[in-house]
């Protein structure tokens, strides 16, 4: 109802799709009102748009169902790793994270295919929430806030990927321009670097590092928890990275004592 409104299509209009009867023979309405699990919804949405014409190639993006399986991994990751899948998929990669062999392998895949300097898995949890390397570029905006002097917001997203338009974390840098003998170009160039351990053997993030443990009188972490508040349809209580990071923590340490 609310995609339809933003781009005025009539709710009458929307109530009628929905009555249309689906493959299993009951509507599309129908289906919906006795929804119980993700699978089913994201199974809805891919036999609707299978429907009409076109419907995969105008509206597979649209699925509202972005994670899933036992381990809840990003379907776009997934996606995106799905190259590296060593097994034969029936149907879709989509539908393969919903199963327990494709939900943990590209569930581990996300929380251990990356290298990481990192002292303790805590910070792997985070990332799995956050995204790669999240902890680790939140210390680093950290770092960046004690040298500069700027406030910024410690999610773990050192560029914007949505806009030519450098973001805070961006800006801040290139503030410390000068101190860093560096110019905007590279500054940007190297912070492009966040998604990957590279980032760590840059001028920037080694010259932005020093200012700040020198401010300090210390040296300050090279991890942090992200300050990120988690939205979800799912979630009804104000959740964040770190509360999850920990949680996984707690569940982690009790399984490894049991060793």
């Amino acid at each position: 109802d609310r995609r339809a409104a933003k781009v005025h299509v009539p709710s009458m209009l929307v109530s009628a799709a929905l009555q249309v009867r689906s493959p299993n023979g009951k509507s599309y309405s129908e289906r919906l009102a006795g929804a119980r699990t993700e699978k089913e919804l994201s199974t809805i949405f891919d036999d609707f748009i299978g429907s009409v014409p076109m419907g995969k190639t105008l509206f597979g993006g649209f699925n509202p169902v972005h994670t899933g399986g036992p381990m809840q991994v990003s379907i776009d990751f997934a996606e995106q790793q799905a190259r590296n899948y060593p097994y034969s998929v029936d149907g879709s990669i989509r539908r393969e994270v919903f199963s327990r062999r494709g939900g943990m392998y590209f569930g581990i895949a996300h929380l251990l295919g990356y290298p990481v300097n990192y002292p303790q898995p805590l910070y792997r949890f985070a990332d799995f929430n956050a995204g790669w390397y999240a902890s680790r570029n939140a210390a680093f905006q950290n770092a960046l806030s004690v040298a500069s002097g700027i406030s910024l917001a410690l999610d773990g997203d050192l560029i914007r990927y949505d806009s030519i338009m450098p973001g805070s974390t961006e800006l801040a840098a290139r503030a410390l321009g000068k101190s860093l003998d560096m110019r905007n170009p590279t500054i940007r160039n190297q912070l492009e670097k966040g998604n990957s351990l590279e980032f760590e053997d840059t001028t920037l993030y080694k010259r932005v590092f020093a200012l700040a443990d020198q401010a300090q009188g210390k040296p300050l972490p090279r991890q942090i928890l992200p300050g990120i508040q988690l939205k979800s349809p799912k979630i009804t209580r104000k959740l964040t990275t770190a509360w999850f990071a920990k949680r996984v923590d707690e569940r982690y340490q009790r399984c490894m004592a049991r060793l």
